[in-house]
């Protein structure tokens, strides 16, 4: 039996990859390293992983140790990003913030992907009242600003990085539903799902081994998407003071002690740095974005 992920990729993008010996893995690479800025996004995403992962076991200056005697020093010897208004080491802190601020983004959107990929399937598959009712809830969703929800809970139950994934998971699933709900309703009139269910399989078990994995490949794409616009969203809450609690370092909470005149003017290695890694790790996400799109969608024209 032809297996439904199978059925979403099988037209080829050019006679090239359509030759014979060509498998599916190795055309959906070719089209995603065809972006040419791609490959390199992955590999600067990684190396910004690896920096969170493996930073602050080689750079063991503690980044919350404050250190009057070391106020605002320019970098240099024992600091090569300087130090902050409180003496603390920049370099320390903002490997330690690129922990928070990955894990902010890469956890959410995996939220919000897993919630609008499961109710898009259901309602793409179920359709009649289940599609209706879920269709009206992601409207309710989509007509509340994030941002204004988001900063309303963390100014009622205080900043928390657990509530701010979960929170931002549970408003960007809107996304990823419209996608996986269009798929669904499509794969539904396969004939590799009418026979699933005509051998009497239920409901929940086509849905999870057969529709879910079918839309995999471009909801990924969607959380690609989603994981630079949280981290922006992220350094967005953590500058107006309400993400990560202080002292714990991001991105964004650099940026906000950061925002003076005088800081902006003379002292770039307070705000140049995390700004910096924002805008690089927001690019890197897009680039990937869309490498992936190419690779998952055989259509797209040649880049």
């Amino acid at each position: 039996m032809t297996d439904a992920a199978t059925m979403l990729s099988t037209e080829p993008a050019d006679d090239t990859l359509a030759a014979p010996g060509v498998s599916p893995r190795r055309a959906a690479w070719q089209r995603f390293v065809r972006y040419r800025l791609a490959l390199p996004g992955a590999i600067t995403l990684a190396l910004l992983v690896l920096a969170a992962l493996l930073g602050p076991l080689l750079w063991t200056v503690d980044p919350n140790a404050v250190d009057p005697a070391q106020y605002r020093r320019p970098p240099g010897p024992g600091h090569p990003l300087g130090t902050d208004s409180a003496g603390r080491d920049v370099l320390a802190r903002l490997l330690v913030g690129a922990r928070v601020s990955l894990a902010v983004g890469l956890a959410a959107a995996l939220t919000a992907t897993v919630v609008g990929v499961l109710l898009g399937s259901l309602a793409g598959y179920l359709r009649g009242w289940v599609d209706a009712l879920l269709n009206r809830v992601t409207e309710v969703f989509q007509s509340f600003p994030t941002i204004i929800v988001i900063i309303t809970v963390a100014a009622v139950m205080g900043p928390s990085l657990p509530g701010m994934i979960i929170i931002i998971g549970l408003m960007d699933w809107t996304g990823a539903f419209r996608v996986t709900r269009g798929l669904t309703m499509a794969l539904r009139e396969q004939d590799a799902i009418q026979a699933v269910v005509g051998l009497g399989a239920p409901n929940s078990r086509v849905v999870l081994r057969h529709v879910v994995p079918a839309v995999l490949g471009p909801a990924t794409v969607v959380a690609t998407g989603m994981v630079g616009g949280v981290i922006m969203l992220e350094a967005a809450l953590s500058f107006l003071g309400l993400g990560v609690p202080p002292p714990t370092a991001s991105w964004g909470s650099m940026l906000n002690q950061a925002q003076s005149l005088s800081i902006l003017e003379g002292m770039p290695w307070l705000w140049v740095p995390p700004g910096l890694a924002i805008a690089v790790t927001v690019l890197s996400v897009n680039f990937i974005g869309e490498g992936l799109r190419n690779a998952v969608d055989p259509k797209q024209g040649r880049r």
